[in-house]
This record gives C-alpha cells, structure tokens and sequence, in this order.
C-alpha cells in the first residue's frame, strides 16, 4: 500500500488550478460522504470525524485532522494541524482558507450530483472565514476519475468474464425451460452469483433479472416468491456487474435474450434499435477522439448520438435514463458521463477515464431492452469492453 499523495501530480494540479482561477484544491470528508477525497489521498483509515486537506498551488499540503484519527495521517507529506474541540477546528481553518479561492466537490444548483459532495453547511462555513468556493469538476476527472494500468487490466478480465457468464446463464434458462423445468428470475440470479464466486469475481448487489413485463422497469430487484416465471416468448434482460475485489473498478453489462426462436417484428425493431443507438455512440467517441491524449468533447456528444437514434426510431420517450455513467472505484463513479439527459454534464472527457454505454427502451407494462457495454479512453481512443460485445438478440 502506498503512502498519502504517492506519486501525485503536483505540477499538474497547479496548472489545473490555474486554469479554474483557484488558489488550492480542499478536499473535506466526513462519514465517507466524499469518496474523491479519500480515493485522492489514498486514506485507509477511520474516518468518523470531519477532515480538511489543502492542496495549495504552491507550497506544501496542510491537513487538519482530527486528534483521535491521526494515524489516518502518517506519512501525509506536509504539516497536520490536530484539532478536537469544534473551536479548534475553526481556529485551524480561518487562517488556513481566509482570501482563498478553493475549489471544491460542489456543483452548482446540484448540476451534477456526484460532483455535489460537499455539505451546504461546509461551504458557508468557509465562506464565513472569507473564502470563495469554486466547483473541482476537471480535478475530480484528472485525479480521481482515471484508471490505473492495473485497473485497467483487471477490469479487462472481469469483462471477459461477465461476457461468458451471462451468455451462460441466458442459456441455461432457455434449455431449462425446454426440458419443462421452472425457471425463475431469482433462479438466475443465483446461477450468475455461483458463477462469480467461481470466478474469483466481487459484487455489491446481485444482478438484475427480469423477464418480459419486469425488463421494462430499468432498475428492477427480483424477489424470492414474487419473482416472474420465465414463460416461452419471454424477452430476458440480464445486467450484472463484478470486478476482481471490492475498491476495483468492475466490469458492467447488460444482455439480451429472447426465449424462442421466433421474435415477432416488434422485438427485433427493438433490438436493433438499442443495439445501433450504442454502436453509434461509441462510432461518436471514435470519430471525435483526437489522438495525442486529447479530449473528446463532453458526454453530451456521444449521449446525445445514441439518443437521436432511438427518437429517430420512435422511441424516444421511452429511452428515460441518461446514455452511460462514469465507472470508477465505484461502479456509478464521479467521473463525466455519457449524459445531457439526467444532469447537465459538461465536463469533458479524457484519456484514462471509464464508463458504460447503455441504451435502452423501456415499453412498461409488455417488455424492455437494454445493451450495455464499457469504454475506457486510451490517449489512442476508446477501447470497448468485453471484447466481442452482444451482436444478435440471443435466442434461448
């Protein structure tokens, strides 16, 4: 494990720091209610109590601490002011932040949510000890939201294997199903969580199964005993998401199958609808990316590409979720998404970053369709995880 602010880009903060017109970047955690400020830090500790960490334009780091959590501190590479009365903790901030320009995880008018982390209360406390707070959003995708080289490789492998478990799963219920046995949503959930744990893979939630009316609701949770029974010329949705250990960054897709061998008209417009809006999206990335590690434009671009699509099939209204989400250390992370749809956000998208492309129809009440796939942008372009993403509706 390395120590705090290893290896950390300093010169390149500065030059960011500048760009936003901020004196430091403060990052404030309490209670784990900003995962950028622990991810940045490379804290492991406790964190029961309010932290600050300044990380000036120039000169060195300051921390202010609390007195029974220190040890969360040895090594930071700069001075730790303890506190443990709140007098104290004032005291320490006011001349450390007074005249500043600091930028912080904030997003104005909630913008962006998951760049809105730090407390109304925090900023006008600082505020009131004469500081001026400004949004972090290129920090946050420059210093928290990239993959590491091994990030990216077990992501990788956590790809593959996702790939072969859900075509596994699909499978298994459709030969299930032809030899008369009950085939349950929960009954793959199981199958696909077996699979994990045969693989050496983690997860913070089981997938989400639905079959025919309960695919159409996004963000379904299948339960034991109310759970849907797969019945012939069902579709199958199937999304799940694992990685190598909890902290990594995971692999999340989401596959179709249809319990049949027939799919009407309907079901294969559908399907071919969704498929195309997330092709042509990454087409979007590709044709945007510049090389040389510059950007791609925002989100928006790419989002907006896949949305046309599915509009321009008459399905625009039932597309009601954004395009892809950042993936980090968490699996919806604070990184840009693929999104002018849910939030407005506008931050631009770099190499080292990871997301999801996913887009989907959702037709309540008779069936939904959804085909997720991941990017990560290499200074190269974008690179699609797994491999051999889904081509054709599979017929189980």
């Amino acid at each position: 494990m390395g120590g705090l602010l290893e290896a950390f880009d300093f010169p390149a903060l500065a030059e960011l720091l500048g760009e936003i017109g901020a004196d430091a970047w403060l990052l404030y955690d309490f209670h784990g209610v900003n995962p950028v400020a622990t991810h940045v830090l490379g804290i492991r500790g406790m964190g029961t109590r309010r932290f600050f960490v300044l990380l000036p334009r120039a000169g060195a780091p300051v921390a202010v601490a609390h007195r029974i959590e220190l040890a969360s501190f040895d090594g930071f590479p700069g001075e730790v002011r303890p506190y443990a009365a709140w007098r104290e903790l004032h005291a320490a901030l006011r001349p450390l932040v007074a005249g500043k320009t600091l930028a912080m995880e904030v997003s104005p008018h909630d913008g962006v949510p998951y760049l809105d982390r730090v407390p109304h209360g925090v900023v006008q406390l600082l505020e009131g000890f004469g500081a001026r707070v400004v949004p972090s959003a290129s920090l946050v995708t420059r210093f928290a939201a990239r993959w590491s080289a091994t990030e990216l490789a077990g992501h990788r492998d956590a790809a593959e294997a996702l790939a072969g478990i859900a075509q596994e799963a699909l499978r298994w219920a459709g030969s299930e199903l032809a030899r008369g046995a009950e085939v349950r949503e929960t009954a793959v959930q199981r199958r696909v969580m077996e699979a994990f744990a045969r693989a050496g893979l983690v997860t913070d939630h089981p997938p989400i199964v639905g079959f025919q009316a309960n695919s159409a609701n996004p963000h379904y949770e299948p339960r034991e005993g109310a759970d849907r029974r797969l019945q012939t010329g069902d579709v199958l949705l199937l999304d799940l998401w694992a990685g190598p250990a909890r902290g990594s960054v995971f692999a999340d897709q989401t596959w179709m199958a249809f319990a049949g061998r027939a799919p009407d008209a309907e079901l294969r417009r559908v399907w071919e609808a969704v498929h195309a809006a997330r092709d042509a999206a990454v087409a979007r990335l590709r044709e945007r990316w510049g090389g040389g590690g510059r950007a791609a434009g925002t989100g928006a671009g790419p989002g907006g590409r896949a949305r046309g699509g599915i509009a321009k099939a008459g399905d625009g209204a039932q597309f009601v979720h954004r395009t892809g989400h950042s993936i980090d250390r968490d699996l919806h992370g604070s990184g840009p998404h693929l999104d002018n749809f849910e939030t407005a956000d506008d931050r631009v998208l770099i190499a080292g970053v990871g997301f999801s492309v996913e887009p989907g129809i959702y037709l309540t009440g008779r069936f939904g369709m959804r085909s997720e796939i991941n990017v990560f942008l290499h200074e190269t372009g974008p690179e699609v995880t797994p491999s051999t993403p889904q081509a054709e509706l599979l017929l189980v």
